[in-house]
């Protein structure tokens, strides 16, 4: 079927891509997508015709408590009726900032932005003050870090990035301790900063990021921990607490405030301090935003982080997300279906992935899952569990999976011709449309 004679969201002819993120695009979901979401409560959502949807995208994965969760918005208000933004600094960066330095162990300062992107290149340029250094050594098996020229430029979709920036990236593979080590002794004296994730889709294995935590010492690179999907979710303080490393930089973002814009690099003081003006080194220009400080979004993030204090978050997004892990493969085992779909990853942030007869991933029967979940009013990409999730929206996503692994088994057996709606879902790093 002709991709152009489908029906598009009406928002392309004004946004380019059709939205601001490029995981919310129509080349992320089946044709039957909602176009538009309206509106959420809890772990619900109504699109533009008020057909209402169990959602487990949850906001790209910012919604950890739900959707208009109690005491987060309300903050928000009581906020923003004393003003948003000031010529000077207000109390609230003050406060909110010691909050973050009380739940992230070993932060010493903190600079707050509003998207996650601003952050890492932040903190790659404060790397690259601090050691004098150019080079950055990131984890390729790691998504997404920044839509800047030092990581975009590595992906397939490099378009307008130029070609020196491309070159002063190097990738690792997560578990591969040689790859690091081999890194490093290619690049001696070279490597400003190590950029990963502390976990994703495995475990760490044989103190892989002790290790890597090691060579970062022992070469004199700053070791940069980002944290936007696993910073209160994996565990109250951070994933890195859970894997007991100590980096010198983080970032955080995404659940922080709940759905409201709030991204952090957080530290060391001797390297942050390169971005303030009581220093006498080079000046380091680190992130300076009109809207990096607004009041109504640190307010909310002040009350999200008191419920993660105050409430077993995190406990019930293990709990939710091991509970559709497990049905979801025995729904698929029970369809005949274990070597064509799983559920893995872990428990607080599941993935899943979808496989063709000759055991690679397969485009056509994901998409051809999320269409037949939305059919049965249930929205998702990826499965996000949040603080409202229950275990009854579980046993119903479960049910929907069971249903739609009948429809899947058919595309297994004889194609997926004349069961989808329109095109399969795409990449979204690739270099051409």
């Amino acid at each position: 079927m002709n991709d152009h004679n489908l029906p598009r969201s009406p928002a392309h002819r004004e946004i380019p891509g059709g939205a601001h993120t490029y995981s919310k695009g129509d080349d992320q979901f089946p044709a039957n997508a909602p176009h538009f979401l309206e509106r959420g409560e809890g772990a619900y959502v109504w699109d533009e015709h008020n057909h209402k949807f169990l959602d487990w995208t949850m906001g790209l994965r910012t919604m950890t408590l739900g959707y208009g969760y109690p005491g987060i918005n309300e903050a928000a208000i009581r906020q923003i009726e004393k003003g948003n933004n000031f010529g000077r600094p207000s109390a609230m960066e003050h406060e909110a900032a010691q909050d973050l330095m009380d739940l992230v162990p070993g932060t010493e300062m903190v600079k707050f932005a509003k998207n996650g992107s601003t952050v890492t290149t932040a903190a790659v340029k404060l790397a690259r003050a601090f050691t004098g250094r150019d080079k950055v050594l990131f984890c390729k098996d790691h998504p997404f870090f920044s839509y800047d020229d030092w990581f975009i430029g590595t992906t397939p979709a490099d378009g307008g990035i130029p070609q020196l920036g491309r070159e002063l990236a190097i990738p690792f593979n997560y578990n591969d301790l040689e790859s690091v080590t081999r890194a490093f002794e290619e690049n001696v004296d070279q490597v400003a900063c190590l950029i990963m994730e502390a976990s994703t889709y495995e475990e760490p294995r044989d103190g892989f990021l002790l290790k890597v935590q090691d060579l970062c010492k022992a070469n004199g690179t700053v070791f940069v921990i980002d944290e936007m999907i696993t910073g209160f979710r994996w565990h109250l303080n951070g994933a890195q607490t859970l894997h007991g490393i100590e980096p010198d930089l983080s970032t955080f973002g995404k659940g922080i405030a709940n759905g409201y814009p709030v991204a952090a690099l957080v530290g060391k003081r001797e390297i942050m301090e390169l971005g303030g003006i009581h220093h006498d080194k080079k000046r380091v220009f680190l992130i300076s935003t009109t809207h990096g400080g607004e009041n109504l979004s640190l307010a909310a993030m002040r009350a999200a982080l008191m419920v993660y204090r105050e409430q077993p978050v995190v406990a019930h997004l293990w709990k939710v997300g091991g509970a559709l892990i497990e049905g979801l493969n025995e729904a698929a085992k029970s369809a005949g279906l274990a070597d064509y779909f799983e559920a893995y990853g872990f428990s607080c942030s599941p993935y899943f992935a979808c496989y063709d007869q000759s055991g690679a991933p397969s485009a056509e029967l994901r998409t051809l899952f999320l269409q037949e979940m939305i059919k049965r009013n249930i929205v998702v990409n990826y499965f996000s569990p949040s603080y409202s999730h229950s275990m009854d929206d579980v046993s119903q996503t479960i049910e929907a999976a069971a249903e739609t692994f009948q429809v899947y088994a058919r595309a297994v057996e004889h194609g997926s011709e004349g069961l989808l709606q329109g095109p399969a879902v795409k990449p979204v790093f690739r270099p051409y449309n």
